[in-house]
């Protein structure tokens, strides 16, 4: 198991976290998706046999949220 946190500057309300945890938990392979709205970060715990870091940030992405270069 291995986790991921991801910066994502855009996270600001209740809508931005349901939308990205709700793009990553139903993903195979992801355990936990976690967003902190006052970080600006998520947390994402996964089996990296089934998905990887970057399929994590192109779901993100797909919701229309910028990971930061650093996250």
């Amino acid at each position: 198991m291995s986790t991921a946190v991801v910066s994502v500057p855009e996270i600001s309300c209740a809508a931005c976290k349901s939308a990205i945890e709700g793009a990553l938990n139903p993903l195979e392979g992801v355990h936990a998706a976690i967003v902190d709205i006052a970080a600006r970060r998520v947390s994402v715990d996964f089996d990296e046999a089934f998905i990887g870091r970057d399929a994590l940030v192109a779901a993100i992405e797909n919701q229309g949220y910028a990971v930061a270069a650093d996250g």
